[in-house]
């Protein structure tokens, strides 16, 4: 499967190398793999693997330190910005590690992050501070650009639906201000507009990446009797619920069409059954090891430049997101 996720994504490098330059961020490395990260001590700090992606990328990271020859510590902290500070803080004085790779629970608490962490480089994951609060080589984001997933989800539904002039839309968004949720929203709001469609939202709210939440979300929805045409979801397992939701009320998820993001099995799996329409890939592996190769880069004085996705600004390694449907989805899983 690693072979055929690494064909879909240099097919849609190019594009996402495009956007970023766009964004005043073009990518300047080519070099690809694991590079060496032999005596890096790695502290990782993420709240929990409770939610599909983050295991996934809690495993990958772990896996790719392996292959690169540095040492994984991995602390949990739950949702609580202040035991993610203090630990971080902690793990600074120990003296035991060189980098640390930081799912943050909170984007707003970055400049606390970085205080707490002394003179270690911090490689930010799955959830992207403000570029303020990014350094050049020392406090840098490796992950997807954002709006690319929101943006593959507004194209490939609006095609699906023959390109209407008006469209009434469900959005169930993530957890409230996780940068994942805000970009891919904003991405679809803006693809439409740019496009000279009148989306017409009318249901959203925060399922915080629940499959469980987004039934109940959509149970709310239906006593406003609204009707609708598509279903965005900032994750799968949000779009499964609304799958369920869909088949539970007599909808047909062919005709309703349901979107999500991070191609895990289960989401492909769906696709494959005719059930929900798309997804975006998000490859927690590529992600593992650009934060991996980030940080043996880092703490050893060096640039990320080197990296294949760094950008030119030198606070980011963009690992590009790739569409999913019927017609790829072999491709995936």
């Amino acid at each position: 499967m690693k072979s055929k996720i690494k064909k879909l994504l240099c097919m849609t490098m190019i594009g996402v190398l495009a956007v970023a330059s766009m964004v005043g961020c073009g990518s300047t490395s080519s070099s690809t793999g694991n590079v060496s990260g032999k005596g890096t001590n790695i502290y990782f700090s993420i709240p929990d693997v409770d939610d599909t992606f983050r295991a996934a990328l809690s495993d990958a990271i772990n896996e790719a330190a392996a292959e690169a020859g540095a040492t994984v510590t991995t602390e949990y902290c739950g949702n609580s910005t202040d035991d993610q500070l203090h630990m971080i803080e902690a793990a600074a004085a120990s003296g035991k590690y060189n980098a640390i790779i930081c799912r943050i629970v909170d984007i707003s608490t970055a400049l606390q992050m970085e205080i707490a962490a002394g003179d270690l480089p911090i490689v930010f994951v799955n959830n992207e501070p403000s570029s303020e609060y990014l350094k050049a080589n020392q406090y840098i984001y490796a992950g997807s650009f954002e709006q690319d997933a929101g943006r593959f989800q507004a194209e490939y539904v609006w095609n699906k639906l023959g390109n209407p002039s008006s469209m009434n839309i469900v959005i169930l968004e993530g957890e409230k201000g996780h940068a994942g949720a805000i970009g891919r929203t904003n991405a679809i709001k803006y693809f439409y507009r740019d496009n000279g469609v009148d989306a017409n939202i009318v249901f959203m709210d925060h399922a915080n990446w629940s499959d469980t939440e987004a039934y109940e979300k959509l149970d709310v929805f239906k006593l406003t009797n609204q009707s609708f045409d598509a279903i965005f979801c900032n994750n799968d397992t949000m779009a499964l619920g609304a799958v369920k939701w869909l088949k539970d009320n007599g909808y047909d998820p062919s005709k309703y069409l349901v979107a999500g993001v991070d191609a895990t099995a289960d989401g492909c799996a769906s696709i494959k059954a005719g059930d929900m329409y798309m997804t975006v890939l998000q490859d927690a592996q590529g992600q593992g090891v650009a934060a991996v190769n980030a940080c043996a880069m880092l703490s050893k004085g060096q640039s990320i430049s080197s990296i294949e996705g760094a950008t030119d600004d030198l606070k980011y390694v963009l690992v590009p997101f790739v569409p999913v449907d019927a017609s790829n989805v072999s491709e995936v899983q």
